[in-house]
């Protein structure tokens, strides 16, 4: 076991490298660089001189050529430093990201979680009865069908424009700022519900339907039959065919929320939420190459440590994995 811990270890490391190694270059593949989006916004004012000009390339370490910046990238990575973000400028990328995060947190986990666990039971339900699967089985195709973009717009339209119950716009109201206060949460609520209630829905209808296909072909499987022949009770099959099924649906599980700090672009750039996935946006129409760099980061360690825990939680759930890991050491 400990063996095969080690060679994943050393896969992880490598992936990490190369992904990372990656996620330096795409941003350096966009047309303009940082300091033209700063001299843009400094002319009006102040007037694009030359100085400035190599102040701002000097700050942000493209006075040197291409392979020295790469070196002085995983330099400054190693030492937690992930430079200084264009789009809020001179506010360091770290700072920036960690701003982010508790809204995606706060959005992803509640929607993934709660999604998983309702589409799964209402999936394993209704592949007991075929009239509550007439019933479950095209809600969920048509909801894992809606694209999140149509389907935010349309509970903003509705919810948010129509009827006025729900605010549009922002992770809280532009007239607050952050304190531990009822009107503060009660505003962060309000403005976190669209966004979730979108992303919820689209998700039940795709863990609903996994659940029940994956139902019906381990009740078709051959130890569930075998299992009736020899007189098991129903329930006994139901419960060793949930236990295998479920396994493919925790790794999506655990996918997603490897991916949490991702944010969810489409829905946050829709509801203007104050997520990583909103960040990513504005990195590009900037051409923020740290902040791009610092977003893709975290999400490259997500889901790395995603894919990690798959491994470990196999082991634990799946008999099968632990005999087949004694039977290679062996």
């Amino acid at each position: 076991m400990k063996r095969y811990f080690g060679r994943k270890l050393l896969v992880y490391i490598l992936t990490f490298f190369i992904a990372v190694t990656i996620d330096w270059m795409i941003p350096r593949f966009m047309p303009g660089n940082p300091v033209d989006v700063l001299m843009a916004r400094a002319g009006s004012f102040a007037g694009a001189t030359e100085l400035m000009h190599d102040y701002y390339t000097k700050v942000f370490g493209l006075d040197v050529p291409l392979w020295q910046q790469y070196i002085n990238f995983w330099g400054a990575l190693l030492h937690g430093d992930l430079g200084i973000s264009v789009y809020v400028f001179p506010k360091p990328v770290a700072e920036v990201i960690m701003d982010a995060v508790p809204f995606d947190i706060f959005l992803l986990v509640p929607s993934i979680l709660l999604s998983w666990f309702a589409g799964n039971w209402f999936g394993a339900f209704a592949a007991r009865s075929k009239r509550l699967d007439n019933t479950i089985l095209p809600l969920g195709y048509i909801l894992t069908a809606t694209p999140y973009m149509w389907l935010a717009m349309l509970l903003a339209w509705t919810l948010g424009i129509v009827f006025e119950v729900f605010p549009i716009a922002g992770g809280y109201s532009f007239s607050l700022t952050p304190t531990f206060s009822w009107v503060f949460i009660s505003s962060l609520f309000k403005h976190w519900f669209l966004p979730f209630i979108s992303l919820f829905l689209v998700g039940f209808g795709g863990w609903a339907i996994g659940m029940r296909n994956m139902i019906i072909y381990e009740l078709e499987a051959d130890y569930s039959h075998y299992l009736e022949a020899l007189g098991a009770p129903r329930k006994l099959v139901r419960k060793y065919a949930f236990n295998n099924a479920v396994l493919p649906q925790l790794t999506g599980l655990a996918l997603q929320l490897g991916v949490i700090v991702a944010g969810a672009l489409v829905t946050e750039v829709v509801f203007s939420y104050p997520g990583i996935g909103y960040l990513i946006l504005q990195a590009i129409n900037t051409r923020d190459y740290f902040l791009l760099q610092g977003c893709f980061l975290f999400i490259i360690l997500g889901v790395l440590l995603a894919n990690f825990v798959i491994d470990i939680a196999y082991v634990l759930v799946d008999p099968r994995t632990r005999a087949g890991m004694q039977g290679e050491s062996a």
